[in-house]
């Protein structure tokens, strides 16, 4: 292939794959080498960041390049209207062959299937979170189940698809996987694996001590919440609850490292398959998670807050004929920012409506450009069923956090009925990497916190978002600059 073709694209997604549980992050507790191989032959990315900790809206994010109250998916139950502009629709229009295959998770039926893709073919079982073992797809052809195990198998209908093209035009692929969400179903030969002891994160038994109300009421445990069904295995008697805390997590990691593992083989699958072909050079490649995902930090697990372990995406991409290898890319990035990245890369213009920041030049060099001053975040949903997570919106910058929980779900599907009075919460980054001290009532703080909340309200205004009514914002302050 001429390193002037325009770049085949690949992009790996899995759900709730925290970066440290992948080496090229710094694992302690498991080995990811393909993954890794990725970041090693391009960049890492170590501040990318969820602008909503929830499957469908993270997903809903990066495939139109907006947040969650443009592209309208801003709960798990809000499906998508999947006519709206994408940076695959844009790359199909500019002469890409594209294709989507595995978690699709945005609703489906008429309106919610993938458009503006030549073969679609997606996991519709368990609710759309599709099922590890002979998974339930649905493609334009009707539905269907397939033997085997579903990282393998959407691996395998990736490749089939590209295998099956015809001419030289270039082609995007989204293998979407399922893993490692839960419940954790390891292969038989992985579920061997990683048995040792795996330490407990130093916050494990946080108790919340300066934390607001809010975060208290959630119900994300391990100790408390973690539902022992999903850990397929009989729970010993006689524990005291500080051991059942730590068997809990014992087999949690346990069986979500090995659904890792398999992820790891198929991204190196994937890999040996470009090589073989000829392609790696000329593909840009990139694997991320659509969040973060607490694995015992603060004693919790899920994500759906906005501290660090549920909003970090780890994000690794390579493309040998244009960007160098071996590098660390450290500015802000968020999902909203990868579909006018991906655009840029394949030379197509991006859709007027994307709101994100290219970060293709910070990789090329090509020019300097202004990064992201701020990173905003919305949780929507309030008081889901199981969770009880707060809505919130916020703001976090190179060094601080701001978090207003105003817990209320406005009346958005999937949220519960329950309002409480909102909250504040604050974070220095620098002095207090683990979020234990909230000061955002400390007095040494109130100017950081002030020119925070208005950078908050500027940025919220600027994307077209609207404050929430327990808000009263100075209009001179909430005009877009």
């Amino acid at each position: 292939m001429s390193a002037a073709r325009r770049p085949n694209i690949v992009m790996i997604l899995t759900d709730d794959h925290a970066s440290r549980t992948i080496g090229a992050y710094g694992s302690a507790v498991n080995a990811t080498p393909r993954i890794d191989e990725i970041a090693d032959l391009g960049w890492r990315f170590d501040n990318c960041m969820v602008t909503n900790a929830l499957c469908s809206p993270s997903r809903a994010s990066i495939l139109t390049g907006t947040h969650s109250h443009i592209n309208g998916v801003t709960t798990l139950v809000t499906p998508i209207d999947a006519s709206q502009p994408t940076f695959v629709s844009q790359l199909r229009e500019a002469g890409y062959r594209t294709a989507m295959i595995g978690k699709w998770h945005m609703g489906h039926g008429e309106g919610h299937n993938p458009e503006n893709f030549d073969y679609w073919d997606v996991l519709v079982g368990a609710d759309g979170q599709g099922e590890y073992w002979n998974p339930t797809f649905l493609s334009e052809n009707g539905v269907r189940n397939v033997e085997g195990y579903a990282t393998d198998v959407t691996t395998d209908l990736a490749l089939n698809w590209v295998d099956s093209l015809e001419g030289d035009d270039p082609w995007c692929v989204l293998i979407y996987h399922k893993a490692p969400h839960r419940p954790w179903e390891p292969k038989p030969e992985h579920s061997v694996l990683y048995r040792d002891s795996i330490p407990v994160p130093d916050t494990f038994w946080d108790d919340y001590a300066t934390r607001s109300s809010s975060v208290r009421r959630s119900l994300l445990r391990v100790a408390d919440s973690l539902n022992v069904e999903d850990l397929k295995i009989e729970v010993p008697e006689g524990l005291s609850y500080e051991e059942m805390a730590l068997w809990k997590y014992q087999r949690f990691m346990e069986d979500y490292l090995a659904c890792v593992h398999s992820v790891d083989e198929n991204v190196g699958r994937v890999i040996d398959w470009l090589r073989a072909r000829g392609d790696f050079d000329d593909t840009l490649m990139m694997y991320a998670s659509d969040q973060g995902f607490f694995l015992g930090e603060h004693g919790w697990f899920d994500k759906r807050f906005m501290y660090e372990d549920s909003l970090r995406m780890p994000l690794v991409l390579s493309y040998p004929n244009a960007i160098p290898g071996g590098e660390v890319h450290d500015r802000l990035v968020t999902n909203v920012d990868f579909a006018q990245s991906i655009l840029e890369a394949a030379g197509v213009p991006a859709h007027p409506r994307m709101q994100g920041r290219s970060f293709w030049a910070d990789l090329t060099g090509a020019e300097e450009r202004e990064g992201h001053a701020g990173v905003y975040y919305r949780y929507w949903e309030h008081d889901d069923t199981f969770h009880h997570a707060p809505a919130h919106y916020g703001y976090r910058t190179d060094r601080y956090k701001l978090i207003y929980y105003y817990n209320d779900g406005l009346g958005l599907p999937g949220t519960g009925p329950f309002v409480y009075p909102p909250e504040w919460e604050m974070y220095d980054l620098e002095a207090d990497p683990d979020e234990l001290r909230n000061v955002a009532n400390d007095p040494l703080y109130a100017t950081v916190r002030s020119t925070l909340e208005a950078a908050m309200w500027h940025e919220q205004a600027r994307l077209g978002d609207a404050p929430h009514a327990s808000q009263a914002i100075p209009a001179l302050v909430a005009a877009p600059q």
